[in-house]
């Protein structure tokens, strides 16, 4: 049942912590450099019943795998879009996004589910063409709604329960890459998307020199 409906997906969702990360949050010094806080941007997330590390002397850290990297490169060239909804909001998230290309990045958000309903109107999307990947309770909305719900291995007991697919990996090690070939598997373009991907490196790197 849960690879007719990968079938059908043309958009994957990812929380952040503890789903692209392990869910350790690190919090450092900034050397100096975390600049003035922004109250603006903090009373904005605060309405959205998001947090952020609001100081000018530490700055929050997180480690991404780059399995997941490539993985999400995979869905971009299937022709998959990508997003990530996340409670929390940090620098280092709008970065990695960035990096990845990837196309809608909420943060701040409590309430993801309107996110999700928000990425699926400008995408022209139904619900049952999202897939979401989460691990805790806060993305249950979004799993209950989506047509393809997915969880981490480790994720919270709750959210295994009601999910259509569990990856073998667990959150930051891997399992948004396992998420993403779940899905290009059960559409039967897995192999011609690897393929492309390796092909496209040696151009790649020739255009960079």
């Amino acid at each position: 049942m849960s690879k007719a409906r990968a079938k059908k997906i043309k958009v994957i969702l990812f929380d952040v912590d503890g789903v692209l990360t392990d869910g350790t949050i690190w919090i450092v010094p900034s050397h100096g450099r975390g600049g003035p806080v922004d109250a603006k941007a903090l009373e904005a997330v605060a309405d959205q019943g998001g947090y952020s590390i609001s100081s000018p002397d530490f700055t929050e850290s997180k480690g991404f795998h780059a399995h997941d990297g490539t993985g999400i490169t995979l869905a971009r060239l299937a022709g998959l879009k990508t997003g990530l909804i996340t409670k929390r909001m940090s620098q280092v998230v709008a970065l990695r996004a960035r990096d990845l290309k990837i196309d809608h990045v909420y943060q701040g958000q409590a309430d993801k589910l309107s996110a999700m309903e928000k990425i699926a109107a400008a995408e022209g999307v139904k619900p049952a063409e999202i897939a979401f990947l989460g691990d805790d309770i806060v993305d249950l909305p979004v799993m209950r709604k989506c047509g393809l719900a997915m969880a981490v291995k480790n994720s919270r007991p709750e959210v295994l329960k009601e999910a259509h697919y569990v990856t073998p990996s667990k959150g930051g090690e891997g399992a948004a890459r396992d998420a993403v070939e779940y899905i290009l598997r059960a559409q039967g373009r897995l192999k011609k998307i690897v393929d492309a991907y390796v092909e496209s490196r040696p151009a790649a790197q020739k255009s960079s020199v």
